[in-house]
């Protein structure tokens, strides 16, 4: 796997006092816990939306926003058809193992990823046996309706990044409100 070098801008939504709280210093970046639910969209890590304050403003009603400098690191890039392979081989892995247990595999139901987030973190645990230690997961989503009538472009689309090693996030800081 390639190291990706970049650095990026991300924006997380959250309660205004505790982006208050990571800025002054007072909770470390070490101390944010990372969300750890069976549907989250690219595996477990601490959510960001990548040069969408606003996006991250609106995300849950909360109104807070914390914006991060993030270094990519050994990044999962789902813009990487090299990646996109490694998914569909996990898959055929996990599907395997399933039916010979008789489980049904989880399935993505809307906005629900259960099966995505399946299949990430059992890639990500996965390459670690192999010495790939993915820090950061990135994708791009379409989402919402078409920018107008017959557009392949959506209201809604955006790019997401999970950080899975905190020490990817360099720098904490509020954005100013719009």
């Amino acid at each position: 796997m390639d190291r990706f070098t970049r650095i990026v801008l991300g924006y997380h939504g959250c309660e205004p006092a505790f982006a208050d709280a990571l800025v002054r210093g007072d909770i470390s970046p070490d101390a944010w816990g990372a969300s750890a639910n069976p549907y989250d969209w690219l595996g477990h890590g601490i959510y960001f939306w990548e040069f969408a304050p606003e996006r991250a403003r609106a995300w849950g009603g909360k109104g807070g926003v914390v914006g991060a400098v993030i270094q990519l690191g050994t990044c999962l890039d789902f813009t990487d058809v090299g990646h996109t392979a490694l998914l569909a081989d996990i898959y055929e892995r996990v599907r395997q193992k399933h039916r010979r247990r008789g489980k049904p595999l989880p399935r993505n139901k809307g906005k629900r990823r259960d099966l995505d987030c399946l299949m990430i973190n059992t890639l990500a645990v996965e390459s670690e046996e192999d010495g790939i230690h993915f820090q950061t997961v990135r994708c791009p989503f379409l989402e919402g309706e078409p920018a107008y009538p017959g557009s392949g472009i959506y209201r809604e689309s955006h790019i997401q990044i999970a950080v899975r090693d905190k020490r990817c996030i360099l720098g904490v800081f509020r954005p100013n409100p719009s």
